[in-house]
């Protein structure tokens, strides 16, 4: 099939290799979001995906909008089959999604109907959820309700952050995706409606859901921290400025700390939560580096009693 690719970020660039490694379709071309400005000194800057498919030799188209005339002239033009897409980070009108004739095609981060939304990984982390995965799904007009191709499974582990599980979602999702256009162009794949039940929503992870609530539980604070890493960061506040965690770990054995309460050894740095403390291994000070929490407790010099949060 003739494809036009719809991505962004680093996390579609997988996808987008094994479709262009793919011996049965042609990427005409990729549809990603305008260059933005990134770094201190703000210069604008090409998405991954737009890298990616200047380096294949393929057309890059940069509409501001997804309903720009221009664009939906050249998006007719080229006259795609089918439009995968992964992360691309605009809504698509009926005028675009009526353009190739098998429509276009998403790859989403959960398995549908769970975490319908622009942050799925996130939210399965700060969930607690054990199992998660990547959909395969036809886009209509409403928030990730069309109906699925494919799915495929990933275990959340222990440890996971939720850039550690996209990252293993990414490739395993191109693969999905990849077999997902092998079996529309055969006809052995067909779309089925979401089931009713079981719909859960994962917006984007505001800065203030990423804040830490050291009466929480343990557990919870630990979820916050993976999930919110590497973005947009966990964080508490320490003498009135912003302190974000990095990593941390349970510390069931600690639970002499009341919530917020810091305990600093020569190499540990202990925090109470609302059931047992967990221990901070990477903290950045507003304005600072990453650095490893218990230097950061002996620079601060932290009295007895001070409190995160």
């Amino acid at each position: 099939m003739k494809l036009v690719f719809a991505g962004t970020p680093e996390v579609a660039v997988p996808a987008l290799d094994a479709l262009i490694a793919s011996d049965r379709h042609e990427v005409a071309a990729v549809v990603t979001r305008p260059d933005a400005p990134a770094g201190r000194g703000r210069r604008l800057v090409a998405s991954p995906v737009a890298e990616r498919a200047e380096e294949a030799g393929i057309e890059v188209l940069k509409p501001a909008k997804p309903r720009d005339e221009e664009f939906l002239a050249r998006l007719r033009e080229i006259g795609p089959d089918c439009c995968p897409v992964v992360a691309y980070g605009a809504l698509l009108p009926k005028v675009a999604l009526d353009v190739p004739a098998r429509g276009w095609v998403n790859l989403h981060f959960s398995l549908l109907p769970a975490w319908r939304g622009a942050a799925p990984v996130q939210h399965a982390v700060m969930a607690g959820d054990e199992i998660t995965g990547a959909s395969t799904f036809l886009i209509e007009e409403g928030l990730d309700s069309g109906p699925v191709y494919g799915t495929v499974t990933e275990a959340v582990r222990g440890t996971d952050t939720s850039g550690d599980l996209l990252t293993r979602l990414a490739f395993a999702g191109a693969g999905l995706l990849a077999a997902t256009m092998d079996g529309i162009e055969d006809g052995t794949v067909e779309a089925v409606a979401q089931p009713a039940d079981g719909v859960s929503l994962a917006p984007k992870i505001t800065v203030e859901d990423a804040r830490i609530d050291w009466n929480a539980p343990a557990l919870r604070v630990d979820r916050v921290v993976r999930g919110c890493t590497p973005a947009p960061g966990a964080w508490t506040e320490f003498r009135g400025e912003r302190l974000k965690v990095r990593t941390a770990v349970l510390a069931p054995d600690r639970t002499d700390l009341a919530p917020g309460e810091i305990g600093a050894g020569k190499k540990n740095l202990y925090v109470g939560t609302g059931s047992h403390a967990v221990e901070l291994l990477w903290v950045q000070a507003q304005g600072k580096k990453p650095m490893a929490a218990a230097d950061w407790a002996r620079g601060t010099r932290i009295a007895a009693g001070e409190r995160l949060g």
